[in-house]
């Protein structure tokens, strides 16, 4: 838990001491009524006794919980709550970044409950989908890095790798990659791209990662899953467990008229 602060001096309260030294600054706050999102932005300066690019990265600070006070700072006992809500959107720079803070009632934006789609619903592997993982499973280590152009390319995103022989190409693709090793060891993420040109092996992350590849680093992944019904029931042969809905009608088929040279003639199924 951080407290920070834009008064000229740290103050302290309900066991959290709020540092001046900080660098932020805060948007104009509004509150409207109803259940509109209330959003407020905050600068501040990336410094490594607060808040660091490479948590930034990490996603540590990804929907962290926030709460704003207005504070007498002669009596902090005298202070009242003026907003709750979580981490949005963050954009990072060199030597900064900025924040966005969204009210509590962001939460009823976002779905509840099951969806119903064409697709699976299920993550791999899981109590509902209940395909064992364990054959599914490849431990690797890179071999190199892949070199490219433009921030994050290269040494954070694209390597080759050894261990994975036994799995086909294109397998791994959409799979979870966790980092057993090296400077990025516990975290994780999707793979976008498993090739194997020439019988060597080539992952391609999704996103770069907070700190360099290097050859060596140790790392597990499991098998990808588009979600598809197909994929579903030739790859992992679990389609008694698929929790999509593939006869689902299309948006053709909802808003279809009548047609005489069609099925849909409005005429009696019996005939």
């Amino acid at each position: 838990m951080f407290g920070f602060t834009d008064h000229d001096r740290a103050l302290a309260f309900g066991g959290v001491t709020f540092e001046a030294a900080s660098g932020f600054t805060a948007s104009a706050l509004e509150t409207s009524l109803g259940l509109a999102v209330d959003n407020l932005d905050v600068e501040g300066a990336l410094s490594s006794a607060a808040i660091t690019e490479d948590d930034l990265a990490r996603g540590l600070w990804d929907d962290a919980a926030v709460a704003l006070w207005r504070v007498d700072w002669q009596d902090v006992t005298k202070r009242v709550l003026l907003r709750s809500g979580n981490i949005g959107e963050v954009a990072r720079g060199r030597t900064a970044f900025t924040a966005e803070l969204r009210g509590l009632s962001h939460r009823l934006g976002q779905p509840a409950g099951r969806l119903f789609s064409r697709t699976c619903a299920w993550e791999l592997g899981d109590a509902r989908c209940r395909v064992d993982l364990a054959p599914w499973t490849f431990a690797g280590e890179v071999a190199g890095v892949v070199a490219g152009a433009g921030a994050g390319a290269g040494e954070r995103r694209s390597f080759t790798a050894t261990g994975l022989e036994a799995a086909a190409p294109g397998l791994l693709a959409a799979g979870l990659l966790t980092w057993t090793s090296g400077a990025n060891a516990g975290q994780a993420i999707e793979v976008k791209r498993h090739a194997a040109p020439g019988g060597t092996v080539t992952l391609e992350l999704v996103l770069p990662m907070a700190d360099p590849i290097a050859p060596g680093d140790g790392f597990m992944v499991r098998a990808g899953c588009d979600k598809a019904v197909a994929t579903c029931r030739d790859r992992f042969a679990n389609l008694t467990n698929f929790g999509g809905f593939p006869h689902m009608p299309g948006n053709d088929r909802i808003i279809a008229y009548a047609d005489k040279d069609d099925l849909n003639d409005g005429g009696s199924l019996f005939r």
